[in-house]
């Protein structure tokens, strides 16, 4: 299997791209397709060392910054790492693309080269929130801010074939996110997927639970939640500044005195654990979900660890055919 990794993606590439790829080769046996800057990566490797021969360089002369409008940067440039990589997956170089780069961009780029599975009104991005019970799936969380029921109806489907697919669950629980546990919570759009969803759940088995509020996602009362992108993206940052904020209070207040720092101590194991738990890292990225290709999406403040990770997903994501199931829970109620 290749994994066509994104050596420019990170905010401090290529140095975790290229050493998350490099763990990655050698610890799930796979062939690593490293897509930019030659003379840099070709550098980084060397300071690696031992770097296995399944680890390949594909040069690629052009990055796109974070900054950059995704539409036009794609457009303008052909030799990025990002629309290079994703050349790689369509021309069946490579069985999926992992980046920490311009979300935006990859966004683009796979709809434009790779293009939707048939009969996919939208792709979704989701993104694995951590819970003490396990990670949630929330999508969509920014590809599609304004959406139409048919839109959450088959964001279901994709979620629920994601997570059967790489985290294994026989049965995942799929849900709406709304203002209330309701049937008839939500606005007008969400109410009329609701009505789609149960629907679905009778003539397919979709285990569809109905409506969560925002506090049943990190008590992980659903495996899926759906919502539009712009209800998710606040939703994901939301959660994201609250972890931040609680990680520092907490340090902050451990620190404030010297009974608090010797209690702070005796805890650190329990410390630890809970932070491995949030850890996002543990997840590596966010899968796009409903391109003709497995596309695996990172933060771009991603470390080694994270990069590795993303690949393991993609791997993972491969290695079931979720693109076969996405197409075939797709056409069950074309």
């Amino acid at each position: 299997m290749k994994i066509v990794v994104d050596a420019m993606g990170s905010d401090k590439r290529p140095v975790p791209d290229v050493q998350g790829a490099v763990e990655a080769a050698r610890e799930y046996n796979v062939k690593v397709l490293l897509v930019g800057d030659e003379t840099r990566v070709r550098a980084e490797l060397v300071k690696i060392g031992n770097v296995p021969p399944t680890v390949q360089v594909v040069p690629a002369s052009q990055e796109i910054e974070m900054r950059e409008h995704p539409a036009l940067a794609v457009k303008d440039k052909k030799d990025s790492s990002i629309v290079v990589g994703i050349e790689q997956v369509k021309q069946g170089r490579g069985e999926a693309f992992v980046s920490m780069g311009n979300t935006g961009a990859i966004l683009t780029a796979s709809v434009l080269y790779l293009q939707r599975i048939k009969g996919v009104h939208r792709p979704a991005l989701g993104a694995l929130i951590p819970t003490p019970k396990g990670p949630c799936l929330l999508l969509d969380i920014g590809a599609n801010t304004d959406c139409k029921p048919e839109w959450l109806d088959q964001f279901a489907v994709m979620g629920d074939a994601y997570v059967r697919s790489v985290l294994g669950l026989a049965k995942p629980r799929v849900a709406l996110l709304a203002n209330g546990e309701e049937d008839t919570k939500g606005d007008q759009t969400v109410q009329a997927a609701h009505e789609l969803l149960r629907q679905r759940a009778a003539e397919t088995g979709l285990n569809f639970i109905g409506n969560v509020e925002g506090k049943d996602v990190p008590a992980h009362l659903a495996d899926v939640v759906v919502c539009d992108g712009f209800v998710g993206n606040i939703a994901l940052k939301t959660a994201e500044g609250i972890s931040k904020m609680l990680n520092e209070l907490i340090e902050s207040e451990i620190k404030s005195n010297p009974i608090t720092m010797i209690g702070g101590a005796l805890a650190m194991p329990a410390f630890k654990q809970v932070k491995k738990i949030l850890d996002y890292t543990e997840y590596g990225g966010a899968p796009l979900l409903g391109v003709n290709g497995v596309v695996i999406i990172g933060h771009g403040r991603s470390n080694a660890i994270a990069v590795k990770h993303a690949v393991r997903a993609a791997k993972r994501a491969v290695e079931t055919n979720i693109l076969e199931t996405i197409r075939s829970g797709v056409a069950a109620r074309a």
